[in-house]
């Protein structure tokens, strides 16, 4: 049943107005996390680790798409 307390959490972050759903999306996992029996110490790194993947990762490839018109001076 942890699925659901995660889709919940995500549902979390319409609620609370911060860009991104900063913080809130991340306690709101936290405590899904702990509350279905992960360990606190696993569930920050579960939580550390979404946030990696669903913000900072895909700010990769877009700089890397960004940076061809800036080379070409298009932008």
């Amino acid at each position: 049943m942890p699925t659901v307390d995660i889709v919940i959490a995500y549902m979390a972050d319409g609620i609370v107005p911060t860009p991104g759903g900063i913080g809130s999306v991340e306690a709101a996992l936290f405590l899904a996390l702990v509350g279905a029996g992960s360990p606190a110490s696993e569930a920050t790194a579960a939580v550390r680790g979404s946030r990696l993947v669903t913000v900072w990762l895909p700010l990769l490839p877009g700089a890397l798409v960004l940076a061809v018109p800036v080379r070409r001076r298009v932008l």
